[in-house]
């Protein structure tokens, strides 16, 4: 963290709390407000400390918004920080709960006073955000007093349109600080910084970006807070994925206010960038959900060893066990890969064949089956095996199972319900298969964890002889290129065809994501990673004729 510098007379200091928050949790982040406002002030002598959007609830607090008692206990927790809080502006976000309805809302509170509050005007509707369901828009601007700056407030999604900011640079403003809860993925930090620039040019103002930090269900805050000058100059910015208190100084000269060089954090790769994603996902997930460790199914193949690297990165090695589960087709290589991924990253490890287990369900169904040639459904029995042992150790042992599958077998529906699928939460289920090799590569660039057979030789789920991916899929390459276009970007099969794709094989994968619907309903959780996720941001109809249509 960094110390703090002398403040003259003619300076200003803010610390941006990027705050790792529990969404519902009211008094936990009460308490922890309370305690970084005071570290802000014993320690960097700030001005004003600026916490992210509603970070009194957490976000997005969803469906808890429409229960009276949620307000209770924000009431509850405002007074005890008025009370508790003093020789320092606590600038937050907050529900704010009103006869007319309910505002999406920040305050900024001086000894004990709230002496100048916000209200968000935009509220969005679109992608992962459904804040229209809950909030009103608010009207108005805030500019307050700090420090001898007029300093304007903005929210979120306000800061993404040229009126907020405009009206409050027009009612006094030298300063705008805008409060966030900005979920990540790909390319986000770019959107960010390139619509920030269009409000500093438009009113040659400085704007302090802070955001959220920290993991929930599918999302993802990456703080990734940063400063701009009146120039469009980004001049200081914070690390991404870390929570902590970042002191932020400006000098005051002839009614302008500039903000000092400060520390840059070198912005990540985007295979760093997702690697550390997933990380924090895991994290905080299995620990916001009380989970004493996880359990992984692994394999020897890619998927399954990158999710063992990130859930011992996120969690330690002390929590994490893995199982391998080895059938009639599974390789030596598997096993012995399996193994030494284990032994690396010194998890607990364990062999359990399901070779009895398959066998009695053949056993049990031979009547059944009578006639009928073997197929998929073998197969598939084998992953259910699976499925039951990792839910029986999960269940026996407390232990949350983290599932393997990627998005591009996800999309396709190269998966098992109830067998490969069965678990709490799928860390790499928005994490396209070509992404996936990158990721190893990554993370053996730290150090070597994932042996390099496992990222060499050809995928397959060993269910059946001489098994490979490119049997029941094009190659991942081809399939990745087909799925973003589709899934990512709406683009029908004319376009991906124009973009170079074989009309055949287009029309084989549009047809497995459409069909597939139903079993991604049914997968646990993920982590959003890319723009458009299988997940709140997508949501089609299981039930649908649009694609019969297609020709």
């Amino acid at each position: 963290m960094t110390k703090p510098s002398t403040k003259s007379a003619s300076s200003l200091r803010l610390v941006v709390a990027q705050a790792n928050l529990l969404v519902g949790a009211i008094n936990q982040n009460i308490d922890h407000i309370a305690e970084l406002a005071i570290q802000a002030r014993d320690e960097f002598s700030a001005d004003a400390v600026v916490f992210p959007e509603l970070a009194v609830t957490g976000y997005p607090p969803e469906d808890l918004l429409l229960r009276p008692g949620l307000y209770e206990r924000v009431a509850e927790g405002l007074t005890r920080l008025r009370h508790d809080i003093k020789g320092i502006d606590v600038i937050l976000g907050y529900p704010e709960h009103t006869p007319q309805g309910v505002y999406n809302a920040a305050l900024v509170m001086r000894d004990g006073d709230i002496i100048a509050s916000a209200r968000k005007h935009y509220l969005p509707n679109y992608s992962v955000f459904d804040e229209k369901r809950y909030f009103i828009p608010g009207h108005g601007s805030c500019v307050v007093d700090i420090g001898g700056v007029p300093v304007g407030i903005t929210l979120c999604e306000d800061i993404w349109y040229p009126d907020p900011v405009a009206a409050q640079v027009k009612a006094g403003a030298q300063l705008i600080v805008s409060l966030n809860a900005s979920p990540y993925h790909l390319y986000k930090s770019g959107e960010r910084e390139h619509v920030v620039t269009d409000r500093v040019k438009e009113n040659h103002v400085p704007v302090v970006y802070a955001n959220l930090v920290g993991g929930q269900d599918e999302l993802i805050f990456d703080g990734d807070s940063f400063v701009m000058d009146a120039e469009g100059n980004v001049v200081q910015r914070m690390p991404a994925f870390c929570e902590g208190l970042y002191p932020v100084d400006f000098d005051i000269e002839d009614k302008q206010v500039r903000p000092r060089l400060g520390p840059l954090a070198e912005p990540l790769s985007q295979e760093a960038s997702v690697y550390e994603a997933l990380v924090l996902g895991v994290r905080d997930f299995v620990s916001k959900n009380g989970f004493e460790g996880v359990i992984i199914g692994l394999s020897g193949g890619i998927d399954s060893a990158v999710t063992l690297a990130v859930a011992v990165d996120a969690l330690g090695a002390e929590q994490v066990e893995a199982v391998m589960m080895p059938s009639r087709y599974t390789s030596d290589m598997s096993v012995e890969d399996a193994a030494e991924e284990a032994d690396i990253l010194g998890v607990e490890h364990h062999v359990i064949p399901i070779e009895a287990s398959f066998e009695a369900f053949l056993a049990s169904l031979k009547k059944e089956f009578a006639g009928r040639p073997a197929d998929t459904t073998e197969e598939n029995i084998q992953a259910r095996c699976r499925g039951v042992i990792l839910m029986a150790i999960s269940n026996k042992k407390h232990k949350m199972v983290l599932t393997t599958g990627n998005k591009s077998e996800m999309a396709v529906g190269y998966a098992t319900l109830y067998g490969d699928m069965a678990g709490g939460y799928d860390v790499l289920k928005d994490v396209p298969k070509t992404l996936v090799y990158r990721l190893a590569e990554y993370r053996n660039s730290i150090s070597e964890v994932i042996p390099r057979r496992v990222i060499d030789r050809p995928p397959s789920a060993e269910l059946a002889p001489d098994q490979q991916d490119t049997d029941s899929l094009p190659p991942y390459e081809i399939l990745d290129g087909i799925l973003e276009m589709y899934v990512e970007q709406d683009h029908g099969l004319e376009d991906i065809v124009t973009a170079g794709y074989e009309r055949d094989t287009v029309i084989r994968v549009i047809n497995m994501v459409d069909r597939n619907e139903y079993k991604r309903r049914q997968a646990p959780p993920l982590i959003r990673i890319t723009p458009r996720a299988f997940g709140r941001d997508r949501r089609y109809p299981i039930t649908s004729g649009y694609s019969r249509q297609r020709k």
